[in-house]
């Protein structure tokens, strides 16, 4: 990027360098070819898609693979300035610098894009600190190199991710213990019936199911870890992978002094508590939704892209399916809002399941769609409420 451009104009400066952070940018420069944005990560700076963390084993993905633009090809493709490897330190709003252990930034419009962590359990025994998580492309290195040789891996939780994960590794030829204190698989997501049918499909590809319990404690035993349940069963396994859910990202925003609940609280303009501040994404809240999904990130940045250039665009969410990436029975879901009123209707078909939420009146609130049903994706998409307008 020139740098005379640069020093006359204080940039749109975006922290975070995720699917959130980069499509803001391709969207603003769809709109404005010249004005400066400065991309500050954590990360080298190159593009890859984070959902393909969890499905990219069986296909074979090394952690290289998933690059599909590196630092300076993103660079040069956006005409943007990034400071990668940075970590920021703190944000003064009056000021509007941001101070990092790379040296300082003005910005006009800071974007906070900064993504979520995965939760981590407490747990004991001395093989604890053995856990794995896979967030990050670091991630995934560190787990391809741990199961490189091994046969059983142990997986803490039953939701999207922890499923995708075991259907992967299941199709590796992995043995694969799931592990959750819910019920069934996909708890927050899918009725009674379709969890069961989920969970038959991967149970015949290899996955044994432990619902009901948590960890109580991991151990070394010789070489394996050993997994004891809060039921008193004992797993052997060779490595333990946790995805139990994702956390938003707010100590930065907390100590900015921006108002926080689940996320980062913005109005429909995704601007936060102070003014010049936006977030979208993962770490973010648009009227109590934190919604950790590709289409919601795409909406807010199609959105938040005119509103920084000055012309303010309220954040629409139309209705916006799953996709639950289970080749063992692929799953599109679309759950009713928390406080719908209805009743689920289950119809198994061949081949398949349609699961519909329905209002007392009749009308569609939600839906599950799996196997042969998924075709059926645009059609009942149409008849579902917008989750935000």
């Amino acid at each position: 990027m020139n740098q005379d451009k640069q020093q006359t104009q204080s940039a749109i400066v975006i922290i975070g360098s995720g699917l959130a952070g980069f499509t803001v940018i391709r969207e603003i420069r769809k709109l404005d070819k010249t004005v400066p944005i400065t991309l500050v990560t954590r990360e080298p700076g190159y593009f890859y898609s984070k959902p393909m963390l969890s499905t990219a084993f069986a296909s074979k993905k090394e952690a290289g693979q998933l690059v599909s633009s590196p630092q300076d090809s993103m660079a040069s493709q956006l005409d943007i300035t990034i400071m990668s490897e940075a970590e920021v330190s703190s944000i003064d709003a009056v000021s509007q610098i941001v101070s990092t252990n790379r040296g300082t930034l003005p910005y006009s419009k800071l974007v906070m894009a900064l993504g979520a962590d995965q939760i981590r359990l407490p747990l004991h025994g001395n093989a604890a600190d053995a856990v794995l998580t896979v967030n990050s492309l670091e991630d995934y290195t560190k787990f391809r190199e741990a199961i490189v040789g091994k046969k059983r891996v142990a997986i803490l939780g039953a939701g999207l991710i922890g499923c995708e994960f075991a259907n992967d590794l299941a199709l590796g030829s992995y043995e694969v213990d799931v592990i959750d204190l819910a019920p069934q698989a996909l708890g927050r997501l899918l009725p009674k019936e379709a969890a069961q049918e989920l969970q038959n499909k991967l149970s015949d590809s290899g996955v044994r199911w432990h619902f009901g319990t948590t960890v109580q404690s991991i151990d070394r035993t010789g070489g394996d870890l050993q997994v004891t349940l809060a039921n008193g069963h004992i797993i052997q396994s060779d490595v333990v992978l946790s995805a139990v859910g994702l956390r938003p990202r707010l100590d930065l925003a907390k100590a900015t002094g921006l108002a926080t609940g689940a996320g980062i609280q913005v109005n429909r303009q995704l601007e936060t508590s102070i003014k010049n501040i936006y977030s979208l994404g993962d770490c973010a809240e648009v009227e109590g939704l934190v919604l950790p999904y590709v289409m919601p990130i795409m909406q807010a940045a199609r959105a938040l892209a005119p509103t920084l250039l000055g012309q303010d665009t309220p954040l629409n969410y139309p209705a916006m399916p799953v996709m639950v990436k289970t080749p063992a029975l692929p799953t599109i879901v679309s759950p009713p809002a928390k406080d719908a009123i209805g009743a689920w209707k289950i119809n198994p078909l061949e081949g398949g399941l349609e699961a519909r939420f329905e209002s007392i009146d009749g009308r569609l609130q939600g839906f599950v769609l799996m196997g042969s049903a998924t075709a059926q994706r645009g059609a009942l998409t149409k008849e579902l409420p917008a989750i935000l307008q």
